[in-house]
């Protein structure tokens, strides 16, 4: 599978199973070519209309947290179908088998686990890809198995790259690419630095463009 780092955490992947985009947000080209398009939160640099509106396709579904339904409303007739999930929901979308991970601070107060807010793990090409969303470890998170793992290390809101690297070493997937710096919070050195502390063994890819 091909995965980019748009900017900030806006993700997209392009896999046998279709082009899935995660939290677009400052997308500078118009593609219209979404199959799919998560959404982990509401916050303005994970849900953006203006930016969905860059990727929607004809035929695309929206998946979402639950706790999300209104907020989309003004979004809602752009899409053929919309999921919405709970937390640690299992489900099949269409030909995808996705898992919803719940996704919050532990001292900090900007991801509350009330919000019911997510992360999602993605079957794709037979790979577990999990893309974390706005989250530090946790309690919900902390015994994830995947081969993929995405996830924010610019701190401020989220881990900053030295727990998200403790993180990884705990989950031990093959490969990890970091988000969430670079534009909002953080800088590129948080990169260097996560990836210095990550365990030898786990492939660190730096995709930020």
């Amino acid at each position: 599978m091909d995965i980019e780092i748009l900017t900030h955490s806006s993700i997209r992947i392009k896999a046998r199973e279709g082009t899935i985009y995660v939290d677009p947000f400052e997308v500078n080209e118009v593609y219209h070519d979404a199959d799919f398009i998560f959404i982990t939160h509401e916050h303005y640099d994970h849900y953006s209309p203006r930016d969905i509106e860059k990727v929607v396709g004809n035929q695309t579904i929206l998946v979402i947290p639950r706790t999300m339904e209104e907020k989309v409303s003004d979004v809602a007739e752009k899409f053929s179908k919309i999921e919405m999930l709970a937390p640690k929901d299992k489900e099949r979308i269409k030909h995808l088998q996705v898992e919803a991970i719940p996704a919050y601070n532990v001292e900090k107060k900007h991801h509350q686990k009330g919000n019911k807010w997510l992360g999602y793990k993605i079957k794709l090409e037979g790979k577990w890809v999990y893309i974390a969303g706005d989250t530090d470890e946790n309690e919900d998170n902390t015994e994830i198995e995947c081969d993929v793992a995405i996830l924010p290390i610019g701190g401020t809101y989220t881990m900053d790259a030295k727990a998200a690297a403790e993180f990884v070493n705990h989950m031990k997937p093959e490969i990890v690419i970091p988000t969430h710096y670079g534009t909002v919070v953080g800088c590129k050195e948080d990169a260097e630095l996560f990836k210095n502390y990550v365990d030898e063994g786990i492939e660190v890819q730096l995709l930020m463009k």
